[in-house]
């Protein structure tokens, strides 16, 4: 990629994963948790969301090295004993942030889609590109955020699926899941995982 692409693709990036954020925390304030609410969290504010690393340094190394740009933002701090029906409710907050992002990228797809009678001005072909990568990132971003590891919201709707002695047993994982990430990254398992989906996903969204 060349330094104005990884640009662009930091900002969708950056813009994907603070709806992805603010999707959680709306979702928590609305099913009785108002945690993340006080702390400012149920914001488009993508200063609110940042982290170093999943945020900034891992876009950066995955842009530089070939690899599809995803990441992860500060997680929303969830309470689940004010939900208020905990073991559920988690389920759907943890879902929000994923389904955020496919709705992200249904809406750039229709834009293209209305953008595509306006002609092939170098302006619109411009456009047409950025929102094929938006549609890229946010398909990217849903499907690795949903990848059964904690503590991405996978791991966490898993957690809420299984009966309650496996999902105790599967969330003391969770310290060790990024260990499990990097591993998946580094052998080229993670892009095998995600990689098939997500051509499927911008075949039905781009055709």
């Amino acid at each position: 990629m060349d330094s104005t692409t990884i640009l662009i693709g930091l900002v969708i990036l950056l813009a994907s994963l603070t709806v992805h954020e603010a999707a959680h925390a709306w979702t928590a304030d609305r099913l009785g948790d108002p945690t993340a609410r006080l702390l400012g969290r149920v914001s488009l504010n993508p200063l609110v969301h940042i982290d170093l690393i999943g945020t900034i340094i891992l876009p950066l190394l995955a842009a530089f090295s070939g690899l599809p740009i995803v990441g992860w933002a500060k997680p929303v701090p969830v309470n689940t004993s004010q939900l208020r029906h905990p073991r559920r409710d988690f389920v759907v907050v943890a879902a929000a942030g994923p389904a955020s992002n496919i709705g992200l990228a249904i809406l750039a797809a229709t834009a293209l889609r209305i953008g595509g009678g306006l002609g092939d001005t170098s302006a619109t072909v411009n456009a047409s590109s950025i929102l094929i990568f938006f549609v890229y990132v946010n398909v990217l971003l849903a499907l690795f955020n949903m990848i059964p590891v904690p503590p991405l919201d996978g791991g966490n709707v898993l957690a809420g699926l299984l009966p309650r002695g496996p999902a105790e047993t599967f969330v003391r994982l969770r310290p060790y899941g990024f260990i499990v990430l990097y591993a998946l990254m580094i052998t080229g398992a993670l892009s095998a995982m995600i990689g098939p989906p997500a051509n499927l996903f911008m075949r039905l969204l781009l055709k």
